[in-house]
């Protein structure tokens, strides 16, 4: 079915040269083709899950090809389980509970559109995980305000680092809500700038604007003449090294790679990504006296739980206390 493959495509579900139907489900027929295709095309609507669901669930069936299953409905408990084991030695819990996620997922589609009489991966149990606190880097505070300092803003492109960094610190915002936005998402609400994020699940989250995220994205807008592009990505990508910037949205790997760079122009010593951020602004939130009730709020998320894995004041008490020890 290779009139599939650009609606898989355009639908985000992976690079053109990426796009891969395994074997084992052209080998079933056009109606599992199909089947396959409109899993990650219509049921995950979330394009970062539909991608992470896609490599999961294409690199088990190239597995039990390999492993010398003949079809789908060889597949079952036994091997899942074996896969379990294997993905154990390379990959950490929770990336080993999501692919066993993925495949429960895409099997329970199969079962429905009848191409395989069961979901072997139904009795196969995940890797027990428990988490108190996040694993995710973050930044003191000073270190913190030395990245923001260190950024020159005499481009456009160094403004737009600027207040990309701090959205994501002032706001808890996730990089892909962040980079979701548009110029109109930035806006004026009792005298005071406002943000709104697009969230996981299609949620809108308000919050308003540190002054200091406020100031940030003022002097930003106006160098990128926005003001009047309403519909306009707020965050977009450069035009090479000109220091100028193009009509597209920044993407999330951009994101990344401009984040490392900055912090290593910062001299900064911590290994970040753009998850860092988060954590960063929600533990300086709570430092400051913040409540915990409140930064779940202003995170959007589900649970305080959630939030407390964010949260990294304890830190300095256990190195305050390490240092104790008067060896």
């Amino acid at each position: 079915m290779k009139d599939l493959a650009p609606l898989a495509i355009a639908r985000g579900l992976s690079p053109a040269s990426e796009v891969v139907i395994p074997a084992l489900v052209t080998d079933a027929g056009d109606q599992a083709t199909t089947r396959f295709i409109e899993f990650f095309t219509a049921q995950i609507p979330n394009a970062n899950t539909r991608a992470a669901y896609y490599r999961a669930a294409t690199a088990f069936l190239a597995w039990a090809e390999a492993a010398g299953l003949p079809n789908l409905a060889a597949i079952g408990p036994v091997h899942v389980s074996a896969y379990r084991e294997l993905l154990g030695q390379h990959y950490a819990v929770p990336t080993v509970k999501q692919h066993l996620a993925a495949i429960r997922m895409l099997f329970d589609w199969l079962v429905i559109g009848q191409i395989v009489p069961s979901n072997p991966a139904s009795s196969v149990r995940g890797p027990k995980y428990s988490i108190k606190k996040g694993k995710t880097p973050i930044l003191g505070v000073d270190e913190a305000r030395e990245l923001l300092g260190s950024i020159r803003t005499d481009t456009v492109v160094g403004l737009r680092d600027r207040a990309l960094i701090a959205t994501l610190i002032y706001s808890f915002a996730r990089i892909s809500a962040a980079l979701a936005m548009n110029t109109e998402d930035c806006f004026e609400q009792g005298r005071r700038l406002w943000l709104r994020l697009h969230e996981k699940g299609g949620k809108h989250h308000e919050m308003p604007a540190h002054h200091k995220l406020e100031e940030y994205l003022h002097a930003y807008i106006q160098a990128a003449g926005l003001a009047d592009e309403p519909k306009a990505a707020l965050f977009r990508s450069a035009r090479g090294r000109t220091g100028l910037l193009t009509e597209n949205r920044l993407d999330r790997n951009n994101a990344r790679m401009m984040i490392k760079r900055r912090a290593r122009d910062a001299g900064t010593s911590t290994r970040i990504g753009c998850h860092t951020f988060r954590g960063t602004g929600i533990t300086a939130y709570l430092e400051n006296g913040g409540a915990l009730e409140m930064a779940q709020l202003m995170a959007a998320h589900e649970s305080p739980r959630t939030t407390k894995v964010y949260d990294r004041t304890s830190d300095q008490i256990t190195l305050d206390e390490i240092e104790r020890i008067g060896i």
